[in-house]
């Protein structure tokens, strides 16, 4: 068989099971595993593909069609310009996440060598992307979850930047780390509703549950690092935050009572409200 007809083949039965975008997973798992990307799939599709090629795209084919995560697949994802591998136990980076980072990197270029502090951290998609983006910054990222931990050691290694991987759990781990001494905190942690984890698209939930899960409200991780992790920021400092549809204002009441002021939203591509950030009084 020719890999332009696999690659027909493969987009007709992503479809039939209700993928978003057929074309676009049935190329990406073309060039994954016969390394052709668009331009080579039509000047070269009708190359003949070797037996075992065969089966193993047919394999992926089958996975992306039991809502295996493309990114899970490929194992690896592009985040910001900067390539990560994921897998399962990690979330998956996702361009929501842009907002956030976009508001510290625009606090932290005012900042000589910022020290910064990313909380629920999983594959490091953040912190690798402040460390490389801030050549004098001092980043440590904080993850729990033994799955995800290795993943965003590896990230820092293979991005080769200046990130410091902790083991901890943001709840009780706040005592380990100095008072006054961070200049940012940063966070996208979980803020799905328990109730709503039933809900969400079948490949979501394949991500780990860790990592979605917000409590009962949605809001069990930001009360407790807005009331436990505020003062390891300087004064001065700078709290942000991802957010999910509609937490804003929660979210905000909750900086302000930790004396947090100038607190600013940043707007996805969608018009929510998606990052927060504040500076401490």
């Amino acid at each position: 068989m020719t890999i332009e007809n696999l690659y027909k083949e493969a987009k007709y039965k992503l479809q039939k099971a209700g993928i978003e975008d057929p074309a676009f997973d049935a190329l990406c798992l073309i060039e994954k595993v016969f390394g052709f990307n668009r331009a080579m799939l039509i000047s070269n599709g009708n190359k003949e593909a070797a037996a075992k090629e065969i089966q193993e795209f047919n394999a992926f084919v089958d996975m992306r069609t039991n809502f295996e995560p493309l990114q899970y697949i490929l194992g690896s994802w592009n985040f910001m310009g900067y390539n990560f591998k994921v897998g399962r136990g990690v979330l998956i980076p996702r361009e929501d996440t842009c907002e956030v980072v976009s508001l510290c990197l625009e606090k932290a270029k005012n900042i000589e060598t910022p020290k910064i502090l990313d909380l629920c951290a999983g594959s490091g998609a953040i912190s690798v992307v402040l460390s490389k983006e801030l050549k004098n910054a001092d980043v440590t990222a904080v993850e729990k979850s033994e799955y995800a931990f290795p993943y965003l050691s590896e990230n820092i290694r293979q991005n080769n930047c200046n990130v410091k991987a902790v083991k901890g759990d943001i709840f009780i781990c706040f005592d380990k780390f100095p008072n006054n001494s961070f200049d940012i905190i940063i966070s996208n942690p979980p803020y799905i509703k328990t109730e709503e984890i039933k809900t969400l698209q079948p490949e979501v939930k394949k991500e780990p549950r860790l990592a979605l899960d917000g409590g009962i409200d949605g809001y069990d991780f930001y009360r407790s690092i807005i009331k436990n992790w505020t003062k390891k920021l300087k004064h001065g400092g700078h709290m942000a935050f991802e957010l999910g549809e509609n937490q804003f204002e929660t979210v905000k009441a909750l900086m302000i009572d930790e004396n947090f002021i100038n607190i600013k939203e940043k707007l996805d591509l969608g018009g929510i409200q998606r990052a927060i950030i504040g500076t401490l009084l």
